[in-house]
């Protein structure tokens, strides 16, 4: 199986999110349905959320360590030195 970590910001705060997921669509889908319960610091930020960075790796605690490796060094600073490349 594939997993994903995944940058989404919000199109109206310009706030950034950092995540990890099997189905990066159907994941970026329930960030942005506000029915849906178990996204709730998407829900507390207005969105819309879209997606800005995303990698794909073979395992997921491959995508973990990237997640948290993002979340430490902070997601506009990890976003800035990808584009630098």
């Amino acid at each position: 199986m594939t997993y994903w970590v995944y940058v989404l910001q919000s199109k109206s705060s310009g706030r950034f999110y950092c995540g990890h997921t099997g189905n990066l669509t159907q994941r970026i889908e329930q960030h942005n349905d506000l029915s849906y319960v178990s996204t709730k610091t998407t829900k507390r930020f207005a969105g819309p959320w879209v997606l800005v960075h995303s990698e794909e790796f073979e395992t997921r605690s491959e995508a973990m360590k990237v997640e948290r490796q993002i979340k430490k060094r902070g997601m506009r600073r990890y976003l800035e030195s990808k584009a630098q490349l």
